[in-house]
């Protein structure tokens, strides 16, 4: 799949669903009386503080995959709640609501939302893109229009090290593998060296993150995911009760939870620990603040967002501030 700029906006030649709109087509049948409320959930170590330590509630099922498998779950009816990306989110805020106090978000760098380059950015002219997330293709797009530039985009799947030796001089990669990537390019970590003085550039490859970009340009955090349903299947407050005490758990005990994912990583504690404690999981107004500005950007016209209630507060369909 390629992409230009066009007149109204960046334009994908191949629209697919994970990098261009998805609305809802039909409207699922609800739940059987009885039927469990079925969750849907992103298994990246980004959110282990909020999963690892969940204990699903009577009449709750879960099922995991990436992104863009629990985006369409989640909109074709196959899952009632999913931590989806927030432009998914956005793109379908008529029928979709999120949980007012979860998120994955960060302020600056996030270290596993990367385009690998060989260039300068404003000489990259083909891009392999990753089929796993939405988020990151559209903020990318965001990014890229902003500085005026329009390389072709394509999907390919791989290793940037490899992309990048088969012709590509831009590659995508975001999740668990992305950090690994990452920490591959500008490592090690040594004793005297933190994540924030590591090198962006190294063995011929820069890495640049793209939420800390979306920084340098808004000022504002990246809300990367949000915790969605339809607005007419609410979750039970059981579950919603359950992750907070589970995040409140994980969050608690993060060094606990750094060094179990740092062993599936490959990667050293220290590194593992600093990308966690990075995370902002509570969609605090900084959090809104971006996530509406990413929206007016990305989905011009989009409908309101809307958020459940938080504890204490009556349910309302208003729009958030």
């Amino acid at each position: 799949m390629s992409g230009q700029m066009a007149d109204g906006g960046w334009q994908m030649a191949q629209p697919e669903a994970e990098s261009s709109p998805s609305p809802i087509t039909h409207h699922p049948s609800p739940r059987s009386p009885g039927a469990p409320y079925r969750a849907g959930w992103i298994h990246f170590t980004n959110v282990a503080p909020i999963l690892d330590s969940l204990v699903l509630p009577a009449g709750v099922t879960a099922i995991t995959g990436v992104p863009t498998q629990m985006n369409a779950a989640l909109l074709s009816g196959q899952v009632d709640i999913a931590n989806i990306s927030a432009v998914e989110f956005i793109r379908n805020a008529d029928v979709l609501e999120a949980l007012p106090d979860f998120s994955v978000a960060v302020l600056g760098p996030v270290y596993s939302v990367n385009l690998f380059h060989t260039r300068p950015l404003e000489e990259v002219r083909r891009v392999a893109l990753t089929a796993q997330s939405a988020m990151s293709v559209a903020l990318l797009e965001v990014l890229l229009r902003e500085r005026g530039l329009s390389p072709v985009l394509e999907r390919a799947e791989g290793e940037a090290e490899t992309l990048l030796a088969q012709g590509f001089d831009g590659v995508l990669r975001i999740g668990d593998s992305a950090l690994r990537e990452w920490y591959g390019v500008v490592g090690p970590l040594t004793p005297e060296t933190t994540m924030t003085s590591l090198p962006h550039a190294a063995r011929g490859i820069t890495v640049t993150d793209l939420a800390e970009e979306w920084f340098r340009l808004t000022g504002h955090p990246f809300t990367f995911a949000v915790w969605a349903y339809r607005k007419d299947n609410p979750p039970p407050p059981e579950l919603v009760q359950a992750m907070r005490e589970a995040r409140r758990d994980g969050i608690g005990h993060l060094a606990d939870v750094a060094q179990r994912h740092a062993r599936k990583l490959g990667l050293p504690e220290r590194v593992v620990q600093h990308y966690l404690w990075n995370f902002r999981y509570h969609l605090e107004a900084p959090d809104r603040l971006g996530l509406h500005e990413f929206a007016a950007k990305a989905v011009p016209g989009h409908a309101p967002l809307t958020f459940g209630p938080r504890p204490g507060e009556e349910r309302t369909r208003s729009a958030a501030d």
